[in-house]
């Protein structure tokens, strides 16, 4: 099967390190013009030094903070107004953050929901015009397993990724009439700078395998490793090409078979 994205435009965010930069780099090497959207210029700026390390693919890069609508709104016209259109949104941004809900603070709250959740909402909604107008369009939005799975302590992620997967469904029944696609990637434990630091912070005395040989144990891993960013790259560059034509509305499972499959 051929998976190729060549004349497509596909805007990352949280596209500077992790998952987001394993999926701009698949994007790219698939042929695809990459947007990549991230608060850190210096970050963004070496990630797309490393794409091209690799791939020819014109990167464009944009500090940009997604939970400010009116910042988000501004990259976007300017992607646009560089590219062309955007083709293909990978909603990634935000941190896992977690904690008992009777210790949150609303603030806490309204940050999750403004980063996990209302940046997905308004950037699919700023795109979905041209999708529309082109009759092709890909989203698809980054999940995690306590979407489906939650744990005492999980929220405010758990409850925002859940939302999510619900309004990945709502697009997804909106959008197939006109060929704009939209699918979850819900994922489990994966080597990321996140897990880097847990392993800073909590791993004393044991080296990284070690920990992360200690986390999978522990949570019950059924594949019994941690995942690679470049494992869900593969499955979101699936589900950004037209291979999957007529996949839409779903939420894969990138974890090993941590989380319920219902």
């Amino acid at each position: 099967m051929d998976v190729r994205l060549d004349g497509r435009v596909a805007l990352v965010t949280g596209g500077s390190k992790g998952i987001g930069l394993a999926v701009a780099t698949r994007f790219a090497l698939s042929g695809a013009s990459v947007v990549l959207v991230a608060r850190d210029q210096q970050g963004l700026e070496a990630a797309r030094d490393s794409i091209a390390e690799v791939s020819r693919s014109k990167i464009e890069v944009f500090a940009c903070d997604v939970g400010a609508a009116a910042d988000l709104e501004a990259m976007f016209a300017a992607a646009v107004d560089r590219l062309g259109s955007v083709d293909v949104v990978f909603n990634n941004a935000g941190e896992h953050a977690s904690g008992p809900s009777d210790t949150l603070t609303d603030e806490q709250w309204a940050k999750d929901i403004e980063v996990k959740l209302m940046a997905a909402v308004r950037l699919s909604r700023l795109a979905f015009a041209g999708m529309k107008a082109r009759r092709w369009g890909r989203i698809i939005n980054l999940l995690n397993h306590f979407a489906k799975a939650p744990e005492a302590g999980s929220a405010p992620t758990s409850v925002t990724r859940a939302a999510s997967m619900t309004f990945t469904k709502v697009l997804a029944r909106e959008g197939a009439p006109y060929n704009i696609l939209a699918n979850g990637l819900l994922v489990g434990l994966i080597d990321t700078d996140q897990m880097r630091r847990s392993h800073q912070s909590r791993g004393a005395g044991l080296s990284y395998a070690e920990y992360q040989a200690e986390v999978v144990k522990r949570i019950g891993v059924p594949a019994g490793r941690i995942g690679r960013a470049e494992e869900v790259a593969n499955v979101a560059c699936f589900l950004a090409s037209d291979a999957a034509s007529y996949v839409t509305g779903s939420v894969i499972h990138v974890d090993g078979g941590l989380s319920p499959s219902i």
